[in-house]
């Protein structure tokens, strides 16, 4: 029996999928590269090895003639202030302050975000199920960040302006897929975000010694190569195959795994308040999906 191929639409699901994994373990592989290296620092180099990796990746594909193409230039100058230093910068920043855990449920927020902003501003597709959607997302973050209203944790809302900031990265990068691979676009991405963060450090006091790097190596190898190196590969390749919305959504599994894996690595094991706020997200994430109907709707 013969097997029907996958559609772009599957094949776009599957690739997100895999990046969800990939990324859920980036809070914690981040945490454990502060033992020796300030947050910007280990930012910094891991933005090198990523571009390493995709330099030898464009090398091997002979890519480079979408290097100089003016069009993807107008993007990549976008991708890179917003996606590639303003996005990590806040995260890096923020796991200075807050738990693993505490950001993978926070980021979920993005879902909502970016709904706002490609189906509202952007005049997509809006459903009664896609409002409800968004209110449950509302509600989960809350109930995240309610415990930390005593004393205010500059780490989740610093978690939370990355939602805001990565939706108009995400629509450059939806664009810039049109007319270059996606290995050109993380490539041109890290290469130029990576002098600006190390410029950002300095001026923030920053700085770590030869053996500082060495003591942190290895996470700053995994951190540059499969979670901002191959992880963004897969992200981009799969909102070319389906709206960022979507994408977004898919990620619901994401905390699960990074809550199980901060419990085993960090021995962080995941409070009240962050299981419960699972609820409403993965409702959220349900309805955002079209996976669950509000009675008497009908299907699209």
């Amino acid at each position: 029996m013969i097997k029907k191929p996958l559609s772009e639409k599957h094949k776009g699901e599957w690739i997100i999928s895999l990046e969800v994994f990939l990324w859920a373990f980036f809070p914690i592989v981040t945490v454990l590269s502060y033992v020796a290296v300030p947050s910007l620092i280990a930012l910094g180099w891991s933005t090198v090895f990523a571009c390493l990796f995709f330099f030898v990746i464009v090398a091997v594909k002979k890519r480079w003639k979408e290097l100089v193409n003016l069009s993807l230039w107008k993007y990549i100058v976008g991708i890179t202030l917003l996606n590639g230093v303003s996005f990590y910068i806040l995260y890096f920043t923020a796991l200075k302050y807050t738990t693993p855990g505490n950001a993978a449920i926070i980021s979920l927020l993005e879902i909502l975000t970016s709904f706002l902003f490609f189906n509202v501003i952007l005049k997509e597709k809006i459903s009664k199920e896609y409002i409800v959607g968004a209110c449950l997302m509302i509600v989960g973050a809350v109930i995240v960040l309610a415990p930390n209203f005593a004393g205010i944790n500059i780490g989740d809302f610093l978690i939370l302006a990355t939602t805001l900031v990565a939706p108009v990265g995400n629509m450059f990068q939806q664009r810039a897929r049109k007319i270059a691979s996606a290995e050109s676009i993380v490539f041109l991405r890290n290469l130029l975000a990576a002098p600006i963060v190390f410029i950002i450090a300095f001026m923030f006091g920053q700085q770590a010694t030869f053996g500082d790097i060495q003591a942190s190596l290895v996470f700053l190898l995994i951190n540059g190569i499969l979670l901002l190196g191959l992880s963004k590969l897969l992200w981009v390749e799969g909102i070319h195959r389906m709206s960022v919305t979507k994408a977004m959504a898919l990620q619901g599994a994401g905390p699960l795994i990074t809550l199980i894996a901060a419990w085993v690595v960090l021995s962080q094991a995941p409070t009240v308040w962050q299981l419960t706020s699972l609820v409403p997200l993965l409702a959220g994430i349900l309805f955002l999906t079209d996976q669950l109907k509000l009675k008497g709707s009908k299907s699209s």
